[in-house]
């Protein structure tokens, strides 16, 4: 038995001491008053927080499918641990800092419901009046969840396992929850300043494209794109698949965010798929007008970037507008993750041209399409004659791109004093699978390191593995 190290110890240990507290938490009586609930919102709620949760996997197999063959699993694995990194972290701290009675319009008590003390009977959100609070914590937390596995695809093929979990624990709670609670808290800064983010362009697809790019910095190039090497897509089918998941889960996502069965939900369900068209189109319809030819990966990553545009829009904008928003997004990705490919900038998938960068555009877009015949709670854009809506997204977008970047760069300085981020020169030579994880796949065979030897597994899997 090889030996164990303090460091090894450490995760197991907090985890214990979590575990055993939550055992004395009181236990308070579900729902005592069921009379201002809706049987129909709760069902569609339930369903979207499974949609949203579905996206999560989808993203493994979307990053995953388009990494190097020997560093697919530990892609597809930091992606979807965050289901069980963070699902404990929203139950302990995470749902009050986002969502707990406010602290000057920045951040929620981290007392308020402290591993969730109070959610299961507490009075319903303010914004989902007919749903349990419950429910409107276990949706949140699925967005809580994807958004620092987006980063993943920034740092893949370089980045140590457990330096990750350590960063999104951090990110979760300096950058995620501040940010949840500006934006979607009525106290919140942004959400009293009139920012509109039906879905989370700010808080989930900015911010992770800004910490992409402040990992890409800091963890600076992989060995492969210093030299120029060509690396080819592991599985392009996987990607399909995760795409397939992802713009299924994104249903979820953002006509979830109505928190009801209705008019809202509806609209933003039928712009959430026509932007996606359009932009997956559009995508590919421009790498031809570059002379490449029509690509799986194209449409894939344009569908991609359709979602994430219209995530802010998407309760707010009517139907026709969406096409343009997606066919625009998709335009200036596109020709964002060609000019970064031309650069040293390291961004592994393009997550900063794709979310960062897509996010961006759907936020100020927003700022010109939103209008109060789709939402009478939102707000007229500068195409429906109020400029200034446009203005109060690119103060709110900036702010947050601001704090984003700088509080992930500190956050990724920080861990690699402690324990330095990135693999060593012969591991990432090996791959991530083998170093990291003791697996990986050849041939339909999954191989496991048995403490230093690798023996063969009997594994049902695709033959171009």
């Amino acid at each position: 038995m090889s030996k164990i190290g303090f460091k090894a110890v450490i995760p197991f240990f907090i985890l214990t001491v979590l575990a055993i507290i939550s055992i004395f938490i009181p236990t308070i009586p579900n729902f005592s008053d069921t009379s201002k609930y809706n049987s129909a919102d709760i069902a569609w709620v339930i369903v979207a927080t499974a949609l949203v949760f579905l996206m999560t996997p989808g993203l493994s197999f979307f990053y995953g499918g388009m990494v190097n063959r020997k560093n697919v699993l530990s892609t597809m694995i930091k992606s979807f641990v965050a289901t069980g990194v963070i699902s404990f972290l929203w139950l302990i701290v995470g749902y009050s800092l986002a969502f707990g009675t406010d602290i000057g319009g920045v951040i929620g008590n981290p007392f308020s419901h402290f591993f969730f003390k109070g959610v299961n009977s507490g009075a319903p959100w303010a914004g989902g009046a007919t749903i349990p609070l419950l429910l409107f914590a276990l949706f949140q937390l699925k967005f809580a969840i994807i958004t620092p596995a987006l980063i993943v695809g920034a740092v893949a093929e370089r980045i140590k396992f457990v330096s990750y979990l350590l960063f999104i624990i951090l990110f979760s709670l300096l950058v995620y929850a501040p940010l949840a609670h500006w934006t979607w808290h009525p106290d919140g800064f942004l959400a009293k300043m009139g920012v509109l983010d039906f879905a989370g362009g700010t808080v989930v697809h900015i911010s992770a494209g800004c910490a992409a790019l402040a990992g890409a910095i800091v963890l600076k190039r992989r060995k492969v794109h210093i030299k120029g090497e060509d690396t080819q897509p592991a599985n392009i089918p996987y990607v399909l698949l995760g795409t397939g998941l992802l713009w299924f889960g994104w249903f979820g996502f953002n006509a979830g965010s109505a928190l009801a069965a209705n008019d809202l939900a509806v609209s933003a369900f039928a712009a959430t798929n026509t932007a996606s068209a359009v932009a997956g189109l559009a995508w590919m319809f421009f790498d031809a007008l570059r002379g490449k030819k029509p690509s799986v990966l194209g449409f894939c990553i344009g569908a991609v970037v359709g979602l994430v545009a219209i995530t802010p829009a998407a309760g707010y904008v009517a139907v026709p507008q969406s096409a343009f928003i997606g066919f625009i997004a998709a335009i200036i990705s596109n020709m964002a993750a060609h000019w970064r490919s031309k650069s040293t900038l390291d961004d592994t998938l393009d997550v900063f041209p794709c979310h960062g960068i897509g996010g961006m555009v759907g936020m100020l877009l927003t700022g010109i399409f939103a209008t109060k015949a789709i939402n009478a709670a939102g707000n007229d854009g500068w195409f429906y004659g109020n400029a200034s809506l446009f203005f109060t997204q690119l103060k709110g977008m900036t702010i947050v791109v601001v704090y984003s970047f700088v509080v992930s760069f500190l956050i990724f300085k920080l861990i690699d004093m402690i324990s330095p981020l990135r693999v060593s020169s012969e591991e990432e030579d090996k791959g991530l699978d083998q170093t990291q994880h003791g697996e990986r796949y050849v041939q339909g065979t999954l191989l496991v390191d048995n403490h230093g030897t690798l023996e063969e597994n009997e594994y049902v899997g695709e033959e171009s593995f």
